[in-house]
């Protein structure tokens, strides 16, 4: 298949990065529309219709569609039914980005005659004179790996008598935004494999690559994908005059001593198989108070990207509650210091302040207050909901927040406290452990394709275990512990009425994930780039190979 698909990537490549599709537009449907003609240039896919068609996402304002294509070998019997999943997305961040140049940002030819006459640094400056790299944006993230997948996608479709097991090809809008093609695509992933009696084995996707740090030379092949979470913090403090300072507890206090305590805390990285996450940090910190007076905020939000390799939802809220304890408590002693020492100053008698530590989980405190007021909970966060939904644009973190904020306002206690709760987006991680013999599979694969590779070419290949970037992969596996994902659903305050995953479908697929990606550099920046060679060349020959060894074609 090798010799078939490399003279067309690059040709593919900058076709498709010439047509407009970034997020959020009605360019991913165009640019949907031109692979799915493309594709069914074939002669298979003209006599097999059923097996190339479009998966809509549903009450889209701008009508996007994945491209599904399926090619069933026949090579040894009639079909066998193992199933290897060629997944990419089809979709670009924006170009504004590029100022002046940004009518030139699809043109790789005219954009790389432009940035000549542009200040730019040394390394950019010498990959543009060396004539190694193409420029522009989706050049790299992630045309060519689509180019790939719909080069081999043909080549299968040429001789499908000589494939033994299946291709399945998912062209995915929206995953840089929030994978609604991906999610929506799974649906016809379910579907396929009912009506074909389809055994998927592993997803291969062909997202970018590039260095983990500035001079690094190596290539990288990740088996496995981070996941993420967004645990978010609700903070009741109890207001004051200012003229009153110790009367009161403020949210903004506590805080800022939780961002200290959890933000780029190392004790908080996930590592699994010697390779570490990066540590949780900040997304937002804001205290909720409108307009000024000399009274302190009743309440404060703040939440945090929360990477991980193998800790699950309930684990990382019990990591996070100790952490909000021990920032609490640190915040009531300090209060006690400096009002004793104030008291002192003052000569007025000190008694100890009267807060206590105090930390809930949503679902705690949803079941705290269920206990006190009954269906009457339900009810009020039902019409709220309904309220909030009005509006189709309102932030999935601001109606969690709202539900949040509801639900403390029925609460008889109010005293201090901080409440613990989870905000979409969840993107489960993939740990591909080698403890089934798919996962085996897999890693032989990739192994054995890397092997046949790695003293062919200049280029030192590295086998990791996490694509350090969110994407798509995460919706290729998912927990079959109930328990844990109930722990996810039960302290997500918007699912499922604005957020939810289709957990069923994703475990139709439940498959091990590896990337191979094109290589170059900044993506999503002006400077987007990727190297010729390497992903002409190299990439592609290791995604056949590593299909070859999956189907067993070698």
């Amino acid at each position: 298949m090798l010799a078939g698909i490399k003279n067309r990537i690059e040709e593919y490549t900058l076709a498709l990065t010439k047509i407009p599709s970034i997020v959020n537009s009605e360019g991913e449907r165009n640019i949907a529309e031109f692979i799915h003609d493309k594709l069914f240039e074939s002669p298979y896919f003209k006599e097999n219709p059923d097996y190339l068609f479009y998966q809509h996402i549903e009450n889209d304002k701008y009508q996007r569609k994945s491209v599904i294509a399926l090619v069933r070998g026949t090579k040894g019997r009639d079909y066998s039914t193992d199933t290897v999943v060629l997944l990419g997305h089809i979709d670009t961040v924006g170009i504004e980005d590029y100022g002046a140049l940004k009518e030139l940002a699809l043109n790789p030819e005219e954009l790389q005659n432009a940035l000549k006459n542009v200040e730019l640094s040394a390394e950019v400056r010498k990959d543009l004179e060396s004539g190694d790299w193409f420029f522009g944006r989706g050049i790299f993230d992630m045309k060519p790996g689509i180019a790939a997948h719909m080069a081999l996608i043909e080549e299968a479709a040429k001789k499908p008598e000589e494939l033994r097991g299946n291709l399945l090809f998912l062209g995915v809008p929206d995953e840089e935004a929030n994978s609604a093609g991906m999610l929506a695509a799974l649906k016809a992933v379910s579907i396929l494999k009912e009506k074909y009696g389809l055994e998927y084995i592993s997803v291969i996707d062909t997202d970018y690559m590039t260095q983990r740090y500035e001079g690094d030379e190596e290539k990288y092949i990740y088996i496995g994908t981070v996941g993420k979470l967004l645990p978010c913090f609700y903070i009741v403090g109890k207001e004051t005059h200012v003229g009153q300072a110790f009367e009161g507890l403020d949210p903004n206090m506590l805080a800022s001593e939780l961002l200290m305590e959890i933000n780029l805390s190392e004790e908080l990285c996930d590592i699994a198989d010697g390779e570490s996450t990066v540590p949780p940090i900040s997304l937002r910190q804001q205290d909720l108070k409108e307009g000024y007076s000399v009274q302190t905020a009743h309440s404060a939000n703040l939440y945090f990207n929360y990477a991980t390799h193998s800790q699950e939802p309930d684990e990382v809220l019990e990591k996070l509650k100790t952490k909000a304890i021990k920032a609490f408590s640190r915040v009531i002693e300090r209060l006690n210091e400096n009002y004793r020492i104030y008291c002192k100053n003052s000569s007025i008698p000190y008694r100890e302040l009267p807060w206590k530590p105090k930390v809930l989980t949503y679902k705690e405190l949803y079941d705290k207050v269920k206990e006190k007021i009954g269906d009457r909970l339900d009810e009020q966060i039902e019409q709220l909901k309904i309220d909030l939904l009005k509006d189709p644009e309102i932030d999935d973190r601001a109606l969690s927040l709202r539900i949040v904020q509801l639900v403390q306002t029925l609460n008889p206690d109010k005293d201090p406290v901080v409440i613990i709760y989870y905000s979409p987006p969840y993107y489960p991680h993939v740990y591909v452990k080698g403890d089934t013999e798919k996962d085996k599979k897999l890693l032989n694969a990739v192994s054995n394709a890397v092997e046949k590779v790695k003293d062919k070419y200049p280029y030192k290949l590295t086998i990791k275990k996490f694509y350090p970037y969110i994407s798509d992969l995460s919706y290729c596996r998912i927990t079959e512990d109930e328990k844990i994902i109930n722990s996810l659903i039960k302290n997500m305050p918007a699912w499922p009425d604005k957020y939810s995953l289709p957990v069923e479908d994703i475990r139709n697929l439940n498959v091990p994930v590896v990337n191979i990606g094109s290589f170059g550099k900044d993506a999503h920046k002006f400077t987007e780039r990727v190297h010729k060679h390497f992903s002409f060349n190299v990439m592609p020959e290791l995604l056949v190979l590593t299909v070859e060894e999956l189907l067993n074609l070698v």
